[in-house]
């Protein structure tokens, strides 16, 4: 997992120097508070709207959108897992040719992103579809097995209009794979943060805390206690950062002399978000307190990574300064609140889960009858 936030002095000097030798021309103050401010932009916009999807999906009857629910179990290993990708990763890379792992993972990516941006622009382009457009409705079934022993492998139900998103997301696609341009990467990026955000759910705040804390340590260990995850987060050449030219002003959309933001930066945290949004929900206040503060957290904290980094003209582990914030904020207000016990004690069930799925089809089962009394009266 890329999580670092990349300094704009070294990176340019180690990744964008010229075949001849030659430095490259220093960045100007003004591109580098575009790049970083763009970056921050790009941060946000996944957050937000995915914490806003990520309730709907939690309501969702459709298979396809049902969300991953993380348990405290899958929390405490998850810092070890991604600790052996990352560090395989880096491996992979000193030992083979960095061209032909580079040409896999784009092949890998590209179907990933098409996937990936298609459901997310699919909400948004079904506003632009006339009334009369002709939606046909499809399912993709997949099972193992017969009679009682039937089980769904793959249960994926689309119309016409997502075939429409993924004919545009297509596009997209060739155009990363041929050009691998920092626009088309940071399109697929956005949408693996927002469909991260939207179907990774948390099942409890003490689950969140534990993700959280250990990508903590693991992210300050991994940046600053070896070179790996920065040298995996430049020889990487896919859509798991978001990248801005701070050349911008100087050479336009050609531009090559990029700044960078991993993307657990942003799902992580915003996984833990997005969770204290459904908290705020269930509170039944009609107030979105938690999330507000957690949100504004998140936007201190990667702006102090970003002027950590800036004085100090070192990559920073953004975690560092994420995981406090985002944690730290929310628990003072649920301190000032007297929500402490209602904070720590708000569970979500596993949509998965057959006892879940009992429970909500009994809850639905009695509110349709009290609808048919309530209509008899």
């Amino acid at each position: 997992m890329d999580s670092a936030l990349s300094d704009p002095h070294n990176a340019s000097a180690e990744a964008g120097s010229p075949a001849n030798g030659t430095a490259r021309p220093p960045s100007t103050p003004e591109g580098i508070a575009l790049a970083y401010g763009s970056l921050l932009l790009m941060a946000l916009l996944p957050i937000f709207f995915g914490a806003l999807r990520s309730v709907r999906c939690a309501r969702g009857k459709n298979a396809s959108d049902m969300p991953e629910t993380i348990t405290s179990r899958d929390a405490a290993r998850f810092p070890i897992i991604a600790s052996c990708t990352l560090l395989g990763l880096y491996l992979f890379f000193k030992i083979f040719s960095q061209e032909y792992i580079n040409l896999l993972l784009s092949m890998y990516f590209f179907v990933l992103g098409i996937l990936a941006l298609s459901h997310t622009i699919s909400p948004f382009m079904s506003k632009f579809f006339p009334a009369n457009f002709p939606n046909r409705q499809y399912q993709l079934l997949f099972t193992q097995g017969s009679g009682e022993n039937k089980e769904e492998i793959i249960n994926y139900e689309f119309d016409t209009k997502d075939l429409v998103c993924l004919g545009l997301s297509s596009i997209v696609g060739v155009w990363y794979l041929l050009r691998k341009h920092w626009i088309a990467n940071n399109l697929f990026g956005l949408a693996f943060s927002l469909n991260g955000v939207e179907l990774l759910h948390l099942n409890n705040v003490s689950t969140g805390c534990i993700l959280l804390g250990g990508l903590f340590i693991y992210d300050i260990f991994w940046v600053f206690g070896t070179n790996v995850m920065v040298t995996v987060a430049r020889s990487f050449e896919a859509p798991i950062k978001l990248v801005f030219p701070q050349d911008l002003l100087e050479k336009g959309l050609e531009a090559d002399n990029f700044a960078m933001l991993g993307l657990g930066d942003i799902v992580i945290p915003g996984i833990f978000i997005a969770l204290l949004l459904r908290f705020d929900i269930s509170l039944k206040k009609n107030t979105h307190t938690y999330f507000y503060t957690s949100f504004a957290a998140y936007i201190f904290g990667l702006g102090l990574t970003i002027f950590i980094m800036h004085i100090f003209k070192h990559a920073q582990p953004a975690l560092l300064y994420l995981v406090p914030a985002c944690i730290g904020f929310p628990v003072l207000v649920a301190l000032a609140k007297g929500e402490v016990t209602e904070m720590f004690s708000y569970e979500e069930s596993d949509p998965k889960d057959p006892a879940a799925v009992a429970e909500s089809k009994e809850g639905a089962e009695a509110s349709a009858s009290e609808g048919l009394e309530k209509k008899e009266k």
